[in-house]
C-alpha cells in the first residue's frame, strides 16, 4: 500500500507531508486495518466479558472476596514478571502468525474454565495462563499496524483503536456482569472463547503475510533480546521521553479509579447510590479518553496535535487538583473525565512518534517495555494512594497527589524534546527498514531479509546506502510481520 498520493516530494526528494486531519474513513478505507480492527474488537470484548465473569466464578467457587480480587489481578502479572520477554518472542516471528497462534493459545485454557467444579486454584492457573498470550498479542499488534495503515494515518488508528478498548471495557464489563449474574458466567466465558476463534480468523482472512522482522540467524536468547528493547527505549532521548511521561501520568491519573469505591462510600450511605457514585466516577476516565481520542485526531491538524502535548499533559494532572475541595462524586466525576480528555488527546500523537521512531525489528519489544512500565506504574499509584488514603481524608489524597503529578509533568514538558529531534529520530528509523517490494507470496513466511537491523540503530551496508523518498512511512515495507 502507497501512501505517495498523500504526500509530493520537492527536488531535494524531501518529504512534505499533508496538514490536513485524517478521517476515520480514511483508516478504515485500508482493508487489512479493517481485518485487524474486527480482531481488536471481538478481543477486547471477550476479555472484559472473561474478566468480569471469572471474578463471580471464583467468588461462587470460594466465597472469598480476597480471591476473587485476585483472579481479577492474576490477569496483570504476565505483563509486570515477564511482558518484555514475551513481547521478544513475538519480535522472532512474523506478526500475522503471532496473533493467530496467540489467539489459538488462549482460546484453550479459557474453554477449560467452563468445566463445572474445578479448584480455585485451577481456575487460577487457567487464567494466569491464558494471559501469557497478551503481552505478544498486543506487541505485535501495535508493531504491524504501521505497516498497514502508513504514517500519516497512524495517530487516527491508534486513536480509533484505544478508544474502542475504552468503548469495548465499558461494554464487557457491563454485559459481562450481567450475563453472569442473570444468566450464567460459564456463558460468558463460552462467549469469550468464540471471540478468540473469531479474532484469529479475521487476522488469517484480511491480513496478508510478511516476514519476521529477526531472522534465525539473529536470535541470541530472550533475555538479551529483551534487554535490547529495554537499552534502546531507555538509550534514546526521545523514545525515554515519551515512555517516561506516559507511565507518571498513568502513576498520577489512577488515583480517583483506584479510590471510586471508598469515595462513593464517604458520600452517601444508600446502597444504590453509593454504586452509582462508583460507576461515574469509574466510568468516567475512560469516556474522557474516548473523547479527547476521538476529538483531538478528528479535528486537529498533525501540526496543532505536536503543539498540544505540552497542554495536554499539564492539564491531564490539573484538572484534578481542585478535588482539594472535596466535590460531590458527580463533580469528582466531572473533574476526571476532563483528565481523561487530556489523556485521550496526548495519547495517540505519543503512540504515533513513538512507533515511528523504533528501528526495524524492534517494534514489538519497545511496546513491551512500555507497556511493562505502564502497569507498574499503575500498580504503584493504586498502593500509593491506598495507603495514603488510609492515612488522611480521601480528597485531600487525591488532591495532593494531583498537586505532585502537575509539577512533575511541569518539569518534563519543560525539557521536551524539540520537534526536529523527533523528526530526525523517525528519519533515522525509516532508513532501517527495508526498500518497497512487491507483495510477498504466500510462502514469505519463510523469506530471511538480509537488512534487519542486528542492534539498536544499527544499519547494514544495503539500509544505509538506501534512500526511500518516503522516509518516515512504513506501510510500504514488506516488513514483516
Amino acid at each position: 500500500m502507497s501512501e505517495d498520493s498523500a504526500r509530493k516530494a520537492d527536488p531535494a526528494g524531501k518529504v512534505t507531508e499533508s496538514d490536513r486531519p485524517v478521517t476515520f474513513r480514511d483508516v478504515f478505507a485500508v482493508g487489512e486495518y479493517r481485518a485487524i480492527y474486527a480482531s481488536l474488537l471481538v478481543n477486547w470484548v471477550g476479555d472484559y466479558l472473561s474478566k468480569a465473569a471469572v471474578t463471580l466464578l471464583v467468588y461462587q467457587q470460594s466465597k472469598s472476596v480476597l480471591l476473587s480480587a485476585a483472579a481479577f489481578a492474576v490477569s496483570f502479572l504476565p505483563w509486570i514478571l515477564g511482558g518484555t520477554v514475551l513481547s521478544a518472542l513475538a519480535e522472532r516471528y512474523p506478526y500475522r502468525r503471532v496473533l493467530i497462534c496467540a489467539d489459538l493459545f488462549r482460546l484453550v485454557p479459557t474453554a477449560l474454565l467452563i468445566v463445572p467444579h474445578m479448584p480455585v486454584w485451577a481456575m487460577m492457573s487457567l487464567i494466569f495462563i491464558a494471559s501469557l498470550g497478551m503481552p505478544p498479542t498486543q506487541s505485535a499488534r501495535s508493531a504491524l499496524l504501521p505497516h498497514l495503515v502508513g504514517r500519516e494515518k497512524l495517530p487516527t488508528a491508534i486513536a480509533i483503536n484505544q478508544t474502542t478498548s475504552q468503548s469495548a471495557q465499558v461494554f464487557g464489563y457491563l454485559a459481562g456482569a450481567t450475563i453472569a449474574t442473570v444468566i450464567s458466567p460459564r456463558l460468558a466465558l463460552g462467549v469469550d472463547v468464540l471471540t478468540f476463534a473469531l479474532s484469529a480468523s479475521f487476522i488469517a482472512l484480511g491480513v496478508r503475510p510478511r516476514p519476521a522482522t529477526r531472522t534465525r540467524a539473529q536470535r541470541t536468547d530472550l533475555l538479551h533480546e529483551s534487554a535490547e528493547g529495554f537499552r534502546l527505549v531507555l538509550g534514546r532521548r526521545v523514545l525515554r521521553s515519551i515512555a517516561v511521561l506516559v507511565c507518571l501520568m498513568s502513576l498520577f491519573a489512577v488515583a480517583p479509579e483506584a479510590l471510586a469505591a471508598a469515595w462513593a462510600a464517604e458520600g452517601s450511605a444508600d446502597p444504590t447510590t453509593r454504586g452509582l457514585d462508583q460507576g461515574l466516577i469509574m466510568a468516567a476516565g475512560p469516556i474522557g479518553f474516548v473523547i479527547g481520542g476521538l476529538l483531538t485526531t478528528r479535528l486537529a491538524a498533525p501540526s496543532t496535535r505536536d503543539r498540544l502535548i505540552r497542554p495536554y499533559a499539564v492539564l491531564s494532572t490539573l484538572v484534578l487538583v481542585p478535588v482539594i475541595a472535596g466535590p460531590p462524586p458527580v463533580w469528582a466525576a466531572v473533574l476526571v473525565a476532563l483528565s481523561g480528555i487530556a489523556q485521550g488527546g496526548l495519547s495517540p500523537t505519543l503512540n504515533g512518534k513513538f512507533v515511528l521512531m523504533i528501528p526495524h525489528g524492534y517494534r514489538a519489544r519497545a511496546y513491551g517495555v512500555v507497556q511493562m512500565g505502564m502497569q507498574l506504574s499503575q500498580f504503584a499509584g493504586v498502593i500509593i494512594s491506598g495507603v495514603l488514603a488510609d492515612l488522611f481524608r480521601l480528597p485531600l489524597v487525591v488532591g495532593l497527589i494531583s498537586v505532585a503529578g502537575t509539577a512533575v509533568m511541569g518539569g518534563l514538558v519543560a525539557r521536551w524534546p524539540t520537534g526536529r529531534e523527533f523528526d530526525t529520530a523517525i528519519e533515522e528509523a525509516a532508513a532501517t527498514h527495508p526498500p518497497a517490494v512487491p507483495a510477498p507470496s504466500p510462502a514469505a513466511d519463510s523469506y530471511q531479509p538480509h537488512h534487519a537491523a542486528k542492534t539498536p540503530g544499527e544499519t547494514t551496508a544495503a539500509a544505509k546506502s538506501y534512500k526511500p523518498h518516503h522516509a518516515a512511512t512504513t506501510s510500504v515495507t514488506t516488513e514483516s510481520s
